[in-house]
């Protein structure tokens, strides 16, 4: 079930920055079916928020309430429909209306009536004020700001009225609202008598609300409100409830259009509670978890880099200790050459004849990409030396190059010497033996 909380501040304000604790709230828990399920006359913002938590509350929509003279109420005749255009033009629209730079002002746009868009204006700086008031609040959401008098019961042909201490808010039937001292109802009373002088109207009806000690402390007022000529006629309603109960009432029954000050730069995603907010802790935890795990693996891959390096110098240091003579082995192929070196090795025989080196030489031709294109012109072999003497034809270095280097893999010993480069191709003369 949906709960909206209304809350209105109670006067004397207190600073929302400096001194939040001392402002004092009247407020009114109001369930999905419209029923009051908690209220207070005069409470702090703990208390209120302690009620939700005893009650087990979450999310309740709160919806704040502040004094209708602090936003004015405009009308904008812009013939635009499109919300883009109308906002655009809006300043523009209420600037005459307004008296103040309409760069200080706020602007929050409402329904559209045939007379025009209802407008709320507001001072920048009181709506900052206001909406830090309300922000933040426990267990609830932000869901909207009104002028209190917004959400009186609108009449379909006059003015609603509504005491509230020595002060009376007011709604007209185009939904204009205002509040004033109660002590210049008289002056009302003479505006409603005197329409223009286009208008022809029988009387005015204004009902006023209020509890039955306000309506009787002030009957003057309201007799004065009356007037003499019989243009208004009052209709007096006593409440059994407070004030804002009223108003959460008429609300709840869509008996009035309020303006919703949180738009624009204001609006309530702007400075409410955002989906992603309860996921805030979690995610930062894991944002925290995240980087650490990658500067743990960064500096792991770095360390173990460095190892592998460490331990190819120390292999090259001990191979290079063994065969000071190889210039051609490095730490990529050593690994190869070493392999090589050791199934030549067991093959058991302590010096490697013209067989050995001969199948060896034919094994490394035979896995030659190309072999064709690589000739033996004449084989020779020195006993003494135990060294097999092959005159090569191929048609580039390359191919020769990659016959010795794969002997050299093998851990034979294989050079390439007296290279001649010609039109058709490369010759020269390999030399293999077992080292």
């Amino acid at each position: 079930m949906s709960y909206r909380l209304f809350v209105r501040p109670v006067p004397p304000y207190a600073d929302p920055v400096q001194n939040p604790e001392s402002q004092l709230f009247s407020w009114l828990l109001q369930d999905a079916s419209g029923d009051a399920q908690a209220h207070g006359g005069a409470d702090t913002r703990e208390i209120i928020e302690q009620t939700l938590a005893q009650n087990a509350l979450e999310k309740v929509l709160l919806v704040g309430l502040i004094p209708g003279d602090e936003a004015l109420f405009c009308l904008a005749d812009i013939p635009a429909k499109q919300s883009r255009f109308v906002l655009q033009a809006l300043p523009y629209a209420v600037e005459e209306q307004i008296a103040q730079d309409i760069d200080s002002v706020h602007l929050a746009l409402g329904r559209h009536t045939p007379d025009g868009y209802q407008v709320a204006a507001i001072d920048q700086q009181q709506m900052e004020r206001w909406l830090t008031l309300f922000t933040d609040w426990e267990h609830v959401r932000l869901d909207a700001l009104y002028p209190d008098a917004a959400l009186l019961p609108a009449s379909a042909d006059g003015w609603t009225a509504c005491l509230d201490g020595d002060g009376v808010m007011l709604l007209s039937q185009r939904g204009e609202w205002l509040r004033m001292q109660t002590a210049n109802l008289g002056l009302l009373g003479v505006t409603l008598a005197a329409p223009p002088s286009e208008e022809v109207i029988a009387e005015i009806p204004v009902t006023v609300y209020g509890t039955e000690s306000d309506l009787e402390a002030y009957q003057s007022a309201i007799a004065e409100l009356s007037g003499g000529d019989g243009r208004v006629r009052l209709d007096q309603k006593p409440l059994e409830f407070s004030t804002l109960e009223l108003l959460a009432w008429a609300f709840h029954q869509h008996l009035c259009s309020p303006v919703n000050l949180c738009q624009g730069a204001y609006a309530v995603n702007a400075h409410g509670a955002g989906p992603l907010k309860p996921w805030k802790p979690l995610i930062a935890v894991a944002s925290v978890w995240f980087v650490v795990q990658l500067a743990l693996e960064i500096g792991m891959g770095v360390y173990h880099n460095q190892e592998a390096e460490k331990l190819q110098v120390q292999a090259m240091a001990v191979y290079q200790s063994a065969f000071p003579g190889d210039r051609r082995t490095h730490a990529g192929n050593v690994r190869r050459v070493v392999e090589g070196q050791l199934r030549v090795a067991g093959s058991g025989q302590d010096d490697i004849d013209f067989v050995t080196l001969l199948k060896y030489t034919g094994d490394q031709y035979s896995r030659l990409s190309g072999a064709g294109s690589v000739t033996f012109n004449s084989i020779n072999y020195n006993r003494n030396r135990g060294e097999l003497v092959v005159d090569i034809r191929a048609d580039s270095y390359d191919r020769m190059s990659s016959l010795r280097n794969g002997l050299a893999n093998q851990g034979l010993q294989a050079q390439i010497g007296s290279v001649v480069n010609e039109s058709s191709g490369s010759r020269g003369r390999l030399t293999v033996s077992g080292g």
